[in-house]
């Protein structure tokens, strides 16, 4: 494929699965992007097969690794439900395939760091798809936090949207790895250390309101010895909300819609800095986009993405810790 603007090699991407985010935001991504998708795989052929005609895909395939044996193809987006991401991240890297994996990008920490050491070992570009990074808001959010508020001492973030009547849905299935600390909540946290770094302790209360065996509501606390904490939150089972607020010494930043920022319309970033009040409006703008086009650019540039195996790593041992606190009722140090 011809190169891009941006330096990077056009890439044809094969996607490992059918579901709804590959459908509807990454797919579009890539096609609106100067790369492609060159295959779709189901464990079910006409399913598949459906999938690749409704997405203007031009090869489809009745198993994984049958996709993984196409030679036309650079990449893999892997967006299967999160127990599942670990195992096919490795199977595509051991093809030669860089990858992008829908996050979580593991079932656990120590599972995540089996991945990124066998990417590393292939010789593969990993990353994890924390699409709000790419968003130029979130970047202002975050150069705000380190430049011009002082002593920020508390993050608040929360994920929480209504799952309602899907009783078989995937995130309510423990086999998978479900609950809403790993689906929505991992959104949160990854706000939380972004701000203020590694978190040294956790708490949570979690409540399973499904008797699915996972958190469909789940409140925790990063704390830090420094007296620094952030409050995060992630659920199922109410309206969405989706909100990120920093505090400092001399004023705040905060955000709605946070994580899930809509493509069609502008979104606002609102803060008071030493007695300055703003609020500033950012253009429309695909944050899966822009996600496609920074892992392209890793690609062909070899550098680290944003969102690496590391970042990934680090994610999930804060994610571990606030689970195994909900779990045992106490604090977990990290």
């Amino acid at each position: 494929m011809p190169d891009s603007p941006t330096g990077s090699t056009g890439l044809e991407f094969g996607v490992l699965g059918t579901a709804g985010i590959a459908r509807k935001a990454v797919i579009p991504a890539i096609a609106a992007s100067d790369h492609a998708v060159g295959a779709v795989a189901s464990r079910d052929a006409a399913r598949a097969e459906r999938f690749a005609a409704e997405n203007a895909i031009p090869r489809s395939y009745g198993s994984y690794e049958a996709l993984l044996d196409d030679d036309a193809l650079d990449a893999v987006y892997v967006p299967l439900p999160n127990g599942r991401h670990a195992e096919w991240t490795k199977r595509a890297a051991d093809a030669g395939l860089d990858v992008l994996c829908e996050k979580p990008l593991a079932a656990d920490a120590a599972e995540a760091r089996d991945v990124v050491a066998h990417c590393d070992e292939r010789g593969v570009t990993l990353m994890e798809a924390f699409m709000y990074r790419y968003h130029p808001r979130t970047e202002r959010a975050v150069a705000l936090a380190a430049t011009e508020l002082d002593d920020v001492r508390t993050v608040t973030a929360t994920f929480r949207f209504p799952l309602y009547d899907r009783p078989n849905d995937v995130r309510l299935d423990p086999d998978l790895a479900g609950g809403s600390l790993m689906d929505v909540g991992c959104y949160p946290v990854s706000l939380a250390r972004t701000i203020l770094g590694e978190p040294d302790r956790a708490y949570a209360h979690a409540g399973d309101t499904r008797d699915a065996g996972v958190d469909t509501e789940l409140s925790g606390v990063l704390a830090y010895d420094d007296g620094r904490s952030a409050r995060v939150a992630s659920g199922f089972d109410t309206q969405l909300v989706q909100r990120y607020r920093v505090d400092a010494t001399n004023g705040w930043v905060a955000v709605e819609r946070a994580f899930d920022a809509p493509t069609d319309e502008p979104v606002e970033l609102e803060y008071e800095i030493d007695g300055r009040h703003g609020v500033e409006t950012f253009p429309a703008v695909d944050q899966y986009r822009l996600q496609v086009e920074h892992f392209a650019e890793r690609v062909a540039d070899g550098t680290a993405p944003l969102t690496d195996g590391q970042e990934a790593i680090a994610n999930m041992a804060a994610i571990d810790a606030l689970a195994e606190s909900a779990a045992d009722g106490g604090p977990v140090d990290l």
